[in-house]
């Protein structure tokens, strides 16, 4: 597939055709957890499930934190490549490989070394706790590959070809599928056998994305001449990276204290909450395919220089998201019940599960003016400032929420009612931080 324009052309055609197989993309990398819940929910029973499921924010302050350093890798080479700059895209497309192997390197050993103090950290239920260790140590080991995999993916996004990281992503999907049943099923594996599935499937993942980037002959090609950190583009795509990684990392942080508080119900109620969970990963990647449409074209347009273009690429990315985020919502809402029944089949385990699910199948589209936001503020090159907003008004608001509403209320309802609240604060203000930033950066470009 040829890459699509960014700087010219249907706007809203362009946008969906960069983001439609991101979307299927974000979709099989959230069915790598999902299916390691549905095979254990389903075949190792509860316990097995709430296992898994105790470790969703873990694995999410770890993959959290690639993800974020891949969108400043994708809006970094998105401007290079809108201005046409071959040499500045390939000397960052060389840096960023090695950045993100390493970050995924150290991330490996943190979270060996860290396992059980942060298990306890999360009150995880001491019935759970050993599975829940030997999942997320596992998991873990597939840090390295998961780190590739997002810097292709933010390499051909910028590109505007998103196909191939999706069908390298179908591949590796389906063998997690396949491994999932076979370890857990013929091998009684339980959660050891769904963790080494996600991590053998990641790595096959990895392997075909840098394959497919050492045999392209242009400036996003991988080359082992070139394979060296560049110091200027290294400081660059940390500048935008670093603080969108920690605003991840951070969030998952937060909502540690979230995880405690569910914890602090009893395990029936755990297990509901892991089960409804994955709907929020489902929304959540969904709606992240449009937030990195959207940066990466700002930042092609801010390259060319193409003012009113870049305006409407925000727009858009707003549109879209919430659009397809209400959407999901009250298909989910209508539908909840079959949803939980991939998981589970334990009635008091649904009904828990349904508690989460029609409170957040409300709220979900409310967070596209804040993540959208979030995205467009690094297309235009800003990162710091977004993300001490959305520490304080959604991060710190969540902890706060948690000892003051819940420590009142103390029902389930009060604790899921935190996150459109969070959602609502923090959106208004990163929306008037990029009029600002969008008057400066194009004070000077043509009205195009």
């Amino acid at each position: 597939m040829p890459n699509i324009e960014m700087t010219r052309g249907n706007l809203a055609k362009g946008m969906l055709r960069v983001s439609l197989p991101l979307v299927a993309s974000n979709v099989l990398q959230v069915l790598f957890n999902m299916s390691d819940i549905a095979v254990v929910g389903q075949f190792a029973g509860a316990s097995a499930l709430g296992s898994v499921g105790s470790t969703t924010i873990l694995v999410g302050l770890f993959t959290g934190f690639l993800m974020g350093l891949g969108s400043g890798v994708n809006a970094r080479a998105a401007l290079h490549l809108g201005a046409g700059r071959q040499r500045e895209v390939r000397e960052t497309v060389h840096t960023a490989a090695l950045l993100c192997l390493l970050m995924g390197m150290a991330l490996l050993v943190l979270g060996l070394a860290f396992c059980m103090p942060l298990l306890r950290l999360l009150r995880t239920k001491e019935e759970l706790i050993a599975g829940a260790a030997v999942y997320f140590r596992i998991y873990m080991l597939g840090m390295p590959a998961a780190a590739i995999y997002n810097f292709g993916n933010a390499i051909y996004s910028a590109a505007g070809d998103t196909r191939k990281p999706l069908a390298f992503l179908t591949l590796a999907g389906a063998l997690n599928v396949g491994l999932n049943l076979f370890f857990v099923i013929v091998l009684h594996m339980d959660v050891a056998g769904v963790a080494l599935a996600s991590t053998l499937s990641q790595y096959l993942c990895a392997l075909l994305i840098l394959v497919s980037l050492s045999r392209r002959k242009d400036c996003c090609g991988l080359s082992r001449k070139y394979l060296h950190l560049n110091r200027d583009k290294a400081r660059s795509i940390l500048s935008l990276g670093i603080p969108s990684g920690f605003q991840h990392a951070i969030f998952a942080i937060a909502n540690l204290f979230i995880q405690s508080a569910v914890n602090s119900f009893d395990a029936v109620m755990v297990e509901g909450n892991s089960a409804a969970a994955n709907a929020d990963a489902l929304v959540y990647d969904v709606m992240a395919a449009f937030y990195t449409g959207c940066a990466s074209f700002i930042g092609q347009n801010l390259g060319a220089g193409r003012k009113k273009r870049i305006l409407r690429s925000y727009w858009w990315g707003i549109g879209l998201s919430f659009g397809v985020a209400a959407v999901m919502g009250v298909v989910l809402m209508l539908l909840g019940r079959p949803f939980l029944l991939i998981f589970t089949k334990e009635p008091a385990v649904l009904d828990a599960g349904l508690q989460r699910l029609n409170i957040m199948s409300l709220s979900y589209a409310v967070s596209a003016f804040m993540d959208c936001t979030i995205s467009a503020c690094r297309g235009l090159g800003k990162s710091l400032v977004p993300t001490v907003l959305v520490i304080l008004g959604s991060c710190v608001f969540r902890v706060i929420w948690v000892y003051t509403v819940f420590a009142w209320f103390r029902t389930i309802q009060s604790l899921y009612l935190l996150y459109v609240f969070s959602w609502v604060i923090t959106g208004a203000a990163e929306m008037l931080y990029f009029r600002k930033i969008y008057r400066e950066t194009t004070r000077n470009l043509p009205d195009l």
